[in-house]
């Protein structure tokens, strides 16, 4: 499409003062001259803050398409979405939003068909400008209590409250300075497990290092000064903790990490009702510490059944008994040719989910591992919710796929036919999209060192391939987390007005699992941005676009891997948005819970090679005075407490000095917000009609009149 008025002309913030501080990494001087702006409460930081969204929001304001893809946008978020149900007890519990509110509500019923569901939740209520959200919800075995956690401004910090299911009103009960944890609770309902930090100094609470995680119990009714230490380790102040009850109510098991890498080690405790931990056993080691991924699936009284990646890098299902822990796993599920990513606890049986080939497969074996059944999905999609008990046949799975929202589906494993017919879908999706006009595809790119690259396609049914296309290329890249298909409600405007959008899965991820992981980690992680380009590459040599009209887009770690590729390769793109993206690769284990990535990243700190690694891809330490570099909008929120948004604040002041072609490099900052949990959806929209505005406007591509076409 041709724009039909000259291209704005980019608006300039004032130069950002620079210091003179200087670090000293192994004999090697780096300079660090926006230090300053790693405090986020500084009155320097709240100008430059101020002038940054000042000239962001002028330009912004400027272009054409920005207020009919708002429009646009909140018409297709205004419709009911429905989350997949659980059942505790007697109640059914699920997810809801009427549309347009800020937050979801959780609704509860005695029939999950029936249509009687009442609010027990409306996080709306919790604030005047939708800034206060519920991050955590765990019900009690028998439905009775609900334990809610909420953050406040985005924040990952957790305090959590106690609600009576049945009256809708919250006991006394508060817990503060709760993170990275969700809450377990004790068979008999009394009360439940939680992790939580030693509270951090006054003015810290956003920036400090996270360590100490502990285990706690708390006892429904009680203050929080009455909770009961369960479990710390002072000697690994690194260590934090998943708990799990058992079904059988017999065992507490804790999933021990260290940092955000796979490797893990499992404790188990014989426990009582009330949550105690029998003191005269303890906790026990149930698998090797740290050698390998280990899950924790079920137990049949003292036979434990876990998913691991120990020597076998896509995953297997082991029995360990906890009478002989160090004897060796009994293979139940051998490793096969697609990655195992998890598996359930059914009667009689398991279900296994599987990616082939960065898609879902869900199947059903009996207990022994024989029998296998496949379960057919709707099309090739993902899994996005997967709610099973041990002792009910009924299972509710989530399902999304590039084209089609999520909907979510009942199904009976006593049915005798397992196919299409099998599912039963509880609400249909009233999103004003037809996607009978689009097509997903799937490709393959070839990386620099030759590995074969998957990425997912989609546009409009009959496109030209004429290199003329609007096109958005979307990577993670890390921490074995798989990136696989799904509806994105901010995706369609970008698809009605012509463009395509890609996704890539790249090393680093958990696709291909364990070795495809390690493949893009520490000394490897170049392979990562090779694979992002090599795709960005291929979409170009195959006719869907070119350099001009290629868009890149990553968020968190993703935009680290965004920062990194228009830093190495500037040519093969005209725009970029990175999102609460790493971009310090020398300081960021300094800050919150940054410590943890060094699994994946490395630590500058910690020896030469590992600093000489992070220095050649940092995207900060390798821009370029003099260089042209594409219309970049970096996007961050101010209370990111996970990536801080210092991050985000040196990139952008050095992207903006260094930039020496005509393309605006905006930073758009959120107030009251942090790493994306629980933003409001009012936020959203109009974030995601700036963010599109702004990428289809530097892509040259006139889209006023086409935001709501079809």
């Amino acid at each position: 499409m041709a724009r039909t008025a000259p291209p704005n002309p980019p608006r300039t913030p004032p130069p950002t003062r620079r210091g003179d501080d200087v670090d000293d990494y192994h004999g090697t001087s780096v300079a660090d001259p926006y230090r300053w702006l790693e405090d986020p409460d500084s009155d320097e930081t709240a100008a430059w803050v101020g002038a940054q969204n000042e000239v962001a929001f002028a330009h912004l304001g400027d272009l054409a398409a920005r207020e009919p893809l708002r429009r646009r946008l909140a018409e297709l978020w205004d419709h009911g979405r429905v989350g997949t149900p659980w059942r505790r007890g007697d109640t059914y519990f699920r997810f809801t939003n009427p549309g347009l509110a800020d937050q979801d509500l959780l609704e509860c019923a005695d029939d999950v068909r029936a249509g009687r569901w009442r609010t027990l939740l409306d996080p709306n209520e919790l604030s005047d400008d939708g800034t206060r959200s519920l991050s955590v919800a765990s019900v009690s075995r028998d439905g009775r209590y609900l334990a809610y956690a909420v953050s406040d401004g985005g924040s990952d910090w957790q305090t959590w409250h106690v609600r009576d299911v049945a009256t809708g009103e919250d006991l006394d009960d508060v817990l503060e300075w709760g993170k990275f944890s969700g809450a377990a609770w004790a068979p008999d309902s009394s009360g439940f497990f939680y992790g939580r930090f030693p509270e951090p100094a006054e003015g810290e609470e956003l920036t400090s290092a996270n360590f100490g995680q502990q285990l706690w119990f708390h006892t429904v009714g009680t203050g929080q000064d009455a909770d009961r230490l369960v479990y710390e380790n002072p000697d690994e102040p690194r260590w934090t903790f998943g708990p799990t009850v058992t079904f059988d109510g017999r065992h507490l098991v804790l999933t021990v990490s260290r940092d955000t890498g796979t490797e893990s080690l499992l404790l188990v405790a014989p426990i009582h009702d009330a949550g105690r931990v029998e003191e005269d056993r303890g906790f026990v080691a149930l698998t090797p510490a740290f050698e390998a991924s280990y899950q924790y699936v079920a137990n049949d009284g003292d036979r434990f059944h876990l998913l691991t990646d120990a020597e076998a890098p896509l995953g297997r299902l082991v029995t360990v008994d906890l009478a002989t822990p160090d004897g060796a796993a009994v293979e139940v599920v051998a490793e096969g040719s697609d990655r195992l990513e998890w598996v359930c606890d059914v009667p009689g049986g398991f279900l296994l989910l599987s990616l082939h080939d960065a898609s879902h497969r869900l199947a059903r074996i009996e207990r022994d591992g024989t029998g296998r059944r496949e379960i057919e999905l709707p099309t090739l999609g993902s899994i996005v919710g997967l709610q099973t008990r041990p002792d009910d046949t009924e299972v509710f799975i989530g399902f999304s796929s590039f084209l089609f929202p999520t909907t979510p589906y009942r199904l009976d494993l006593d049915s005798p036919d397992l196919g299409s017919g099998a599912l039963e879908a509880l609400a249909s999706p009233g999103i004003t999209f037809d996607p009978a006009g689009y097509q997903t595809s799937q490709r393959f790119a070839t990386s620099r060192d030759g590995t074969r690259v998957p990425y997912f396609v989609v546009h409009r049914r009959g496109l030209d391939l004429d290199g003329s296309n609007p096109t958005l290329l979307y990577g993670y890249g890390g921490f074995d987390i798989s990136i696989t298909p799904a509806f994105a409600t901010s995706v369609v405007p970008w698809l009605e007005a012509g463009g395509v959008y890609a996704v890539a899965t790249l090393r680093g991820g958990g696709e291909y699992g364990d070795e495809w992981h390690r493949a893009g980690t520490l000394d490897r992680k170049q392979n990562v941005f090779d694979d992002f380009i090599a795709c960005a590459e291929d979409l170009i040599a195959a006719g869907y676009t070119r350099p001009d009209r290629l868009a890149v887009e990553g968020r968190s770690n993703g935009g680290l891997l965004v920062g990194a590729v228009i830093t190495q390769r500037p040519d093969l793109f005209g725009a970029a948005h990175a999102a609460v993206g790493v971009m310090d690769m020398l300081r960021f284990h300094r800050f919150t819970i940054g410590w943890a990535w060094t699994s994946d990243y490395g630590c500058a700190d910690d020896d030469a090679d590992q600093f000489a690694t992070l220095l050649a891809y940092s995207p900060l330490h390798n821009l370029r005075e003099g260089t042209a570099y594409p219309a970049t909008i970096i996007t961050t929120g101010d209370h990111d407490d996970r990536v801080v948004p210092a991050h985000s604040f040196k990139f952008t002041a050095e992207m903006q000095r260094c930039q020496a072609g005509d393309a605006p490099i905006i930073a758009r900052i959120q107030t009251r917000a942090g790493h994306g949990m629980g933003k409001p959806t009012s936020v959203i929209i109009a974030e995601q009609a700036d963010v599109t505005a702004f990428l289809l406007d530097a892509l040259d591509v006139d889209a006023a009149g086409d935001a709501g076409a079809d």
